[in-house]
């Protein structure tokens, strides 16, 4: 018999039928045999689908939130890379589902080309490239209060390995206001115009944070070698910045801030980065949460084309049903409110027929009576 026609008569998700084709081509089964594989593959989808009438929110609520319950609630060095610090843990997953538009600590994994990918050097120099170069990596920034002048002595190890050009601190510094530039040899010289203590030690700060080359918001930046290829892990994240420079496989490079991963992407990449921040975040804990749960939630968040947090100023704070806004949080408002316009509640979820003491229009309660035959 033809494999392939016979998996595509199924009424399979395509994955599904792929992975059967790819399992079975290789063995050496007779018709009877691949037959039986395909009724018991066709019985166990046919089970594993949903219900009608089926509760899928309660039950994702539940799955996810059960484990949360056995989430730590600390700030951990990220698995293998030095000193870049990540969420993980419940904070992790609570600023996943609440959008937050800047995580606490933003990272970036940065694929490169098949041309740097495997070359070591290449990829240091790349990180050397997108990591921000203040004054103070490549410079000692002393101050002089008798004569109100500031000094650079520049380290040329620093300056050689981060290929900085000291030209391009000159004209860097040139853009400050008021501050008079002079080179000595590989010491730069500035004198500012207005002779004041607190004055001087604003120009100092204002020195020392200067970003002379690289990504502004990347502070560090770790080479990794995994499968046979260098990645870049950053801590800080510019993902708009990252992927137009040469070198960087785009297609690859994300970041775990989601609303970055919108705006660069769109709502379709922040829906995937949301399932597999989610479920990273989750089984890095060592927890097993079906996938579809996190899904629904990740569907529920990008549905109207933009990421949404499941919250008073999201989903819970859209829904069409009064009663169930009032039940979630500031009830008093939700409900003077409704009044003052007239709302009706329809009664149509959990939240509001719960309230009143009905039975819930899901599962059995789902079901009406719509003529009663002797």
């Amino acid at each position: 018999m033809d494999l392939q026609e016979a998996i595509n008569k199924l009424t399979l998700p395509l994955n599904v039928k792929n992975d059967l084709f790819a399992e079975l081509g290789g063995l050496q089964l007779s018709d009877d045999e691949i037959n039986e594989v395909l009724d018991i593959t066709k019985n166990v989808y046919k089970r594993s689908k949903v219900a009608p009438c089926e509760a899928v929110g309660t039950i994702a609520a539940q799955s996810i939130g059960e484990p949360g319950t056995q989430m730590t609630m600390r700030t951990f060095h990220y698995a293998g890379v030095a000193d870049i610090n990540v969420t993980l843990g419940l904070p992790r997953l609570i600023e996943i589902v609440d959008a937050r538009k800047v995580p606490d600590t933003p990272m970036m994994t940065i694929f490169l080309d098949e041309e740097s990918a495997s070359d070591r050097d290449k990829a240091l120099q790349l990180g050397w490239e997108i990591e921000a170069t203040h004054v103070s990596d490549i410079a000692d920034v002393l101050t002089d209060t008798d004569e109100m002048q500031i000094y650079l002595e520049f380290d040329d190890r620093a300056l050689q390995q981060r290929n900085v050009d000291l030209d391009a601190v000159v004209s860097k510094l040139e853009m400050l206001q008021d501050v008079d530039v002079r080179i000595d040899g590989t010491s730069i010289m500035l004198i500012p115009a207005a002779k004041r203590y607190r004055a001087l030690l604003q120009i100092v700060e204002k020195v020392k944070a200067m970003v002379i080359k690289g990504v502004e918001d990347i502070k560090r930046v770790v080479v990794r070698k995994e499968h046979e290829e260098y990645v870049l892990y950053t801590e800080g994240s510019s993902l708009k910045k990252v992927i137009v420079l040469e070198h960087i496989d785009s297609a690859r490079t994300k970041t775990n801030n989601i609303n970055e991963m919108a705006e660069v992407f769109g709502v379709e990449a922040a829906r995937n980065s949301i399932i597999e921040e989610a479920m990273s975040t989750l089984r890095e804990q060592g927890l097993t949460v079906d996938v579809r749960h996190i899904m629904l939630v990740a569907d529920m968040m990008t549905v109207d084309g933009e990421v949404k947090q499941i919250g008073r100023h999201g989903i819970a704070g859209e829904k069409t049903s009064v009663l169930s806004r009032a039940a979630f949080e500031v009830t008093v408002n939700h409900l003077l409110d409704a009044a003052i316009r007239g709302e009706i509640d329809e009664l149509a979820g959990v939240t509001e027929n719960v309230i009143v003491g009905q039975p819930i229009r899901l599962g059995t309660g789902d079901v009406r009576l719509i003529a009663k035959t002797r």
